[in-house]
């Protein structure tokens, strides 16, 4: 068989160990090379379907004792999956593209916002390069708005590193942004020559931001993912 469907390794990886998607190994290896999610994280998925990210990141919280949560939003509605997640982990059907910043942080403990934010959302694929790429980019501005906060994306890099380590001992959450100082941020895009332009902004918000392709990325997609380490941190 052949063709963008056609079953692999990592499908059949992810039918034997439960996972509901293929995608649940491109988590596993940023996991295993950044350590995003540590026990008693608070992690957000943005567009969260099927549940794959969701069970990795549960997963990697650790045993229930150690606390954390997981919230995934997509636009489906989405079935918790049984296998590899538990009470922690929670769905919200709605649309990440015009939900409230105040109604995400809601659903963190005392609304501080989360600790990592996964976006591995990706635009409904035409097959026309750009329009797609163009779609995706501005998946990947909101997932970066909602993180950092719009206000940060209209100012220079200057201003954008400034605010970044004006707030990262405050007690308390900016409004306009959803990640926590410290926190870590993914965002999945489709390779173009606009992609760049998010790399500049995060790099001096960010300690560490860098590329990665996952190894479980088919041959015929686009797909790179921008890692972000640590809001705040430089």
């Amino acid at each position: 068989m052949s063709g963008a469907g056609a079953p692999d390794f990592f499908y059949r990886e992810a039918q034997r160990l439960g996972y509901v998607a293929r995608s649940a190994f491109k988590l596993l290896q940023m996991q295993k090379q950044y350590k995003l999610i540590k026990p008693g994280s608070s992690v957000l998925d943005l567009g969260c379907a099927p549940g794959a990210w969701l069970q990795v990141a549960c997963q990697s919280l650790g045993p229930l004792k150690n606390g954390g949560i997981v919230v995934g939003i997509d636009l489906k509605k989405v079935k918790v999956p049984s296998l590899h997640c538990d009470a922690r982990v929670q769905t919200v059907c709605a649309d990440v593209m015009s939900i409230p910043k105040c109604q995400i942080r809601a659903l963190t403990p005392q609304h501080k916002g989360f600790s990592v934010i996964l976006s591995d959302m990706c635009p409904s694929v035409s097959g026309i390069t750009t329009k797609d790429a163009a779609l995706s980019f501005e998946l990947g501005k909101r997932a970066l708005d909602l993180a950092i906060g719009g206000n940060s994306l209209a100012h220079s890099d200057d201003d954008i590193q400034r605010e970044g380590q004006s707030d990262g001992s405050s007690s308390g959450l900016d409004d306009d942004r959803v990640l926590q100082p410290g926190g870590h941020l993914v965002i999945k895009l489709l390779e173009s020559e606009d992609v760049q332009e998010l790399s500049h902004i995060c790099k001096p918000l960010f300690r560490k931001a860098s590329w990665l392709r996952p190894k479980a990325t088919r041959s015929s997609s686009r797909e790179i993912y921008l890692i972000c380490q640590g809001f705040g941190s430089k």
